[in-house]
């Protein structure tokens, strides 16, 4: 009888166990059917029509490219670390709901059309010009601060030609802090989306300002330049000079009763009230000049920067590397004489 009753106690004390322990040895509902997807981060542009957009469209048409993915991360969706201290999400990766290169390319899409052109998808329709790129870099860390990083390539070619007449790097770098509350998926997904908008705001109005200089024909405009703070310019099309037309013997050309638009003047970077002037010289010349890892040209350059100290490193075929930390004021101009050791 005294078996029978310590087999009955020690049966209660087992079921009690499971019971009180049953919410941290289960999965959750989340686990088993989420997946990654109920903690990964949506970052979509908007179905909504943007107020700001042209409402006509131009006649300059592209067909866009999905862009590439070059990062190193081994995972396509993976954009950062620092997951545990966002509200919402599991782990330490901070991911996306979709690839990297998805992302991107939807984003360039909507602020070209956005900005009146005419897109289209790769594999559909006829186009003027075809436009392609890299994601270099795009990084979200969350640290003490949200750290974002991100560097895209954009190269448009001309269809007719198989030229490239415009390609260039939009490099963008910012922090912010989270609050005393912290992050959510939410204000990681919100700023984020800001931070690629700025990018690809950038890129979308150094295209149409390079090519309302060509084919102003396109955009019914006045030729013109424009310089965007923070794009560096790879290549960018020249204007071809047509020649005056020859006019029969004895024959006079009228004079204009219009007035003449002035010759473009080309862009010089130099320092703003927002920004500094870089000037970088090399011994010997014609060295490679990198600026916070992202390459900007052949030595001596003259580059219009953000405020704040930058990493320069030169490099050139049978030299040694020279890397120097400087810093660039806004309103002011620091120049930098660098030379190269074998």
């Amino acid at each position: 009888m005294k078996q029978f009753l310590q087999r009955i106690l020690l049966g209660i004390v087992v079921v009690s166990s499971a019971v009180g322990c049953s919410d941290m040895s289960m999965p959750s509902m989340g686990g088993i059917f989420g997946g990654e997807g109920g903690t990964a981060i949506r970052v979509k542009e908007s179905k909504k029509t943007n107020p700001n957009a042209q409402l006509l469209k131009y006649a300059a048409s592209i067909r866009i490219n999905r862009y590439t993915d070059a990062r190193k991360m081994g995972n396509p969706r993976k954009i950062g670390t620092g997951a545990e201290n966002v509200s919402g999400m599991r782990g330490k990766d901070i991911i996306l709901e979709q690839d990297v290169a998805t992302m991107v390319t939807g984003a360039m899409k909507t602020r070209l059309d956005d900005a009146g052109f005419q897109v289209s998808e790769a594999q559909n329709g006829n186009a003027l010009f075809e436009l392609s790129g890299v994601v270099k870099e795009l990084t979200y860390d969350v640290k003490n601060r949200d750290e974002v990083s991100i560097s895209i390539e954009t190269s448009l070619k001309d269809m007719s030609t198989g030229k490239v007449v415009w390609s260039g790097i939009v490099v963008e770098k910012n922090d912010r802090f989270a609050g005393v509350s912290g992050n959510n998926k939410n204000d990681v997904a919100m700023y984020l989306q800001k931070e690629l908008g700025i990018v690809t705001e950038k890129t979308t109005e150094a295209i149409s300002a390079s090519l309302m200089v060509t084919r102003p024909e396109l955009f019914n405009l006045t030729p013109g330049t424009k310089s965007i703070p923070g794009v560096t310019v790879l290549v960018a099309p020249t204007v071809a000079n047509t020649p005056a037309p020859t006019l029969p013997a004895q024959q006079v050309a009228p004079i204009p009763t219009v007035n003449t638009v002035a010759p473009a003047q080309v862009y010089t970077p130099q320092a703003t009230a927002t920004s500094g002037l870089l000037l970088v010289n090399t011994s010997p010349a014609r060295a490679k000049v990198y600026l916070d890892s992202v390459y900007y040209g052949l030595s001596p350059l003259r580059l219009e920067m953000e405020p704040g100290v930058h990493t320069i490193s030169v490099k050139m075929e049978g030299y040694r590397m020279v890397s120097e930390k400087v810093s660039v004021r806004k309103g002011d101009s620091t120049e930098m004489d660098l030379s190269l050791e074998r």
